[in-house]
């Protein structure tokens, strides 16, 4: 009969109290190996949770504007989700410059989203190698002034496999990591600093198990909130929802995480057949972009003994009891929490994450919840600057917003179906535009209130999308200056290529199509109407190469140099209106974003 992993925590807690009947302080920390042996698992014996085994100096590759900072990779002592002790990897990371907010330097535990199986998607290991995804956000906390400590998670260590959403265990190396880290000689982290923890998807569950933790494993930890945003708060829902689904992936890792921590009670290799054995070879082989596409809309039955469905798996009792124990809400949060989702995400749904916020207001937990209208990688980035302005709130003892009260309505998912291609749909994104137009030297601002609506279908690789500008007038200096009344319209739709590679990157490569009119000119209320317009579409081609955080950080960016066609319909004025406006070297600016959360 498969064991009860709660029986088993039980009697491991009881083995180490045994073995260990008074915990002395650890040894002091040592100076770690260069290479790949930092990531050799030391022994444990005498140490404490939270006690620094060893360090070494570590470069950080975080991306253009990044500020000068120090850096070390860690091996620390935490506690695993069976009370067993167990030994973690990370990077803490410090800024050189002065904290200039008062008293000491707040530290920031940044809790990563999903990397990967294979252990080259440590965070650690990325972070040197400047491929780790989430690097917009962890510059963004360095430049806010935090020492940021950032947890690979357990079982990065050589040898081993990551217990992948095992939440008890990812909330204390969370913890823990604080400790370890005020350790370090010369890194000037106090143990007694303010201190905050941010993490969305994985991460947001890693957060919000560390703020069910704290009070009974952290008590003397100086926590003055946790943001946790896209949080899976319940696994058989949000297990239902990847199944057959996009993100069917990160189903197959989570069985094979929980069944690395949790062996007796979902044995993966009783239930899985030869292909899921080869799948799950494959998978502890991958990153997070390149395991994306493996198993899309897949059902975890093609992968089982005598095809099981996932209800018949979670119908298996200690399978039930170890996917229900990542559960969230039990426990009182005793921080202030800001929780946050997006409306339209396709991994995690936004109903479940709702259905937490009134567990935690339910326990008195002070909570801000805001929706972003976008899916789940635009809003993991979008949501930085809410996220740090948030954090930089509570640092400075601001009394914290809550929402626990709300009146309005619980937001509906605007997910995309799941089964199909995987789609990210921008809809109504501000677009901000100017146009300088070459032989008037003089630009063009297109409104405030223009929008790109489009689909970029991730997995056939196609974009497609229409922008929408309203009429605007614009002062422009045609022989003298006049007030000029232009429409800028799509003239066929925006299509183009886009992909997303193994590392992250994601490449665009396409045109937004206009006709440009000039509807009228003249001085304020009297206007002389024109009509003339191209004769032919204008061409604005949109490429990109970068990061796929900037989707959410600051959004899309285009420029670049255009020809504008001949003008035709102008009457008289045909020739100096095709004179001063056509041709080669009209340089353009675009960029879309997101459009801002609300309040829920």
């Amino acid at each position: 009969m498969i064991s009860s992993h709660i029986r088993k925590s039980t009697l491991l807690g009881l083995a180490i109290s045994l073995a260990i009947p008074a915990m002395t302080a650890n040894a002091a920390p040592v100076l770690g190996p260069n290479g790949m042996a930092f990531y050799d698992s030391l022994p444990v014996a005498g140490a404490t949770k939270g006690d620094l085994l060893q360090y070494r100096q570590a470069t950080v590759q975080l991306g253009q504007d990044t500020p000068d900072v120090q850096a070390w990779n860690v091996m620390y002592r935490s506690t695993d989700s069976l009370d067993a002790a167990n030994v973690v990897t990370g990077t803490v990371i410090v800024p050189t410059t002065a904290w200039n907010g008062g008293g000491e330097r707040p530290t920031l535990g940044y809790a990563v989203g999903t990397h990967g199986l294979a252990q080259g998607c440590a965070p650690s290991l990325q972070l040197a190698n400047g491929t780790d995804y989430e690097a917009d956000n962890i510059r963004a906390a360095l430049e806010a002034g935090y020492a940021v400590l950032v947890s690979d998670n357990p079982g990065y260590t050589n040898g081993d496999v990551p217990t992948y959403l095992a939440g008890k265990a990812q909330g204390q190396a969370m913890l823990d990591i604080f400790r370890a880290a005020s350790q370090i000689p010369g890194a000037g982290i106090s143990s007694s600093a303010k201190a905050a923890i941010w993490g969305y998807s994985q991460g947001g569950q890693t957060a919000a198990w560390a703020g069910e933790l704290k009070g009974e494993y952290a008590p003397g930890l100086n926590l003055v909130g946790i943001a946790a945003g896209g949080t899976p708060g319940d696994f058989p829902t949000v297990a239902n929802y990847l199944e057959k689904s996009v993100g069917a992936s990160f189903l197959v890792q989570a069985i094979v995480g929980l069944g690395e921590q949790y062996p007796d009670d979902l044995p993966v290799d009783e239930l899985a057949n030869s292909q899921g054995k080869a799948l799950i070879a494959e998978a502890k082989t991958e990153c997070v972009f390149e395991s994306l596409f493996t198993v899309m809309n897949e059902s975890i039955a093609t992968y089982t003994v005598n095809n099981r469905t996932l209800p018949e798996l979670l119908a298996i009792p200690s399978v039930s009891e170890t996917v229900n124990a990542q559960n969230l809400g039990s426990k009182k949060i005793p921080v202030p929490l800001y929780q946050y989702h997006g409306q339209a995400d396709e991994i995690i749904p936004i109903g479940q994450h709702a259905d937490l916020k009134r567990q935690y207001c339910g326990k008195f937990t002070k909570v801000a919840f805001d929706v972003f209208p976008s899916e789940h990688i635009v809003t993991q980035f979008q949501a930085a600057p809410h996220v740090l302005s948030w954090i930089g709130d509570r640092v400075a003892g601001e009394r914290a917003p809550n929402s626990c009260l709300t009146l309005k309505p619980e937001p509906q998912s605007t997910a995309n179906p799941g089964g199909g291609n995987f789609v990210v749909t921008l809809d109504e994104w501000k677009l901000d535009a100017a146009i300088l137009l070459n032989k008037l030297d003089q630009t063009v601002t297109l409104p405030a209130t223009s929008t790109l609506t489009a689909d970029a279908d991730i997995t056939a690789q196609s974009l497609e999308g229409m922008l929408e500008v309203p009429e605007f007038v614009q002062r422009l200096n045609i022989l003298l200056p006049l007030d000029v009344k232009l429409s800028v319209k799509s003239a066929e739709p925006t299509t183009g290529s886009i992909s997303l590679d193994g590392d992250g990157q994601l490449h665009i490569d396409g045109n937004a199509y206009t006709s440009i009119e000039v509807k009228s000119a003249g001085f304020g209320f009297l206007q002389i109407p024109f009509g003339c317009k191209t004769a032919e579409s204008v061409a604005f081609p949109i490429v990109f190469d970068g990061p796929v955080s900037k989707l959410g950080n600051g959004g899309l960016s285009f420029s670049g140099e255009t020809s504008f066609p001949e003008l035709e319909g102008c009457g008289l004025f045909t020739g100096l209106f095709t004179t001063l406006m056509s041709g080669p070297g009209q340089v353009y600016d675009f960029n879309v974003e997101p459009p801002a959360p609300f309040r829920w």
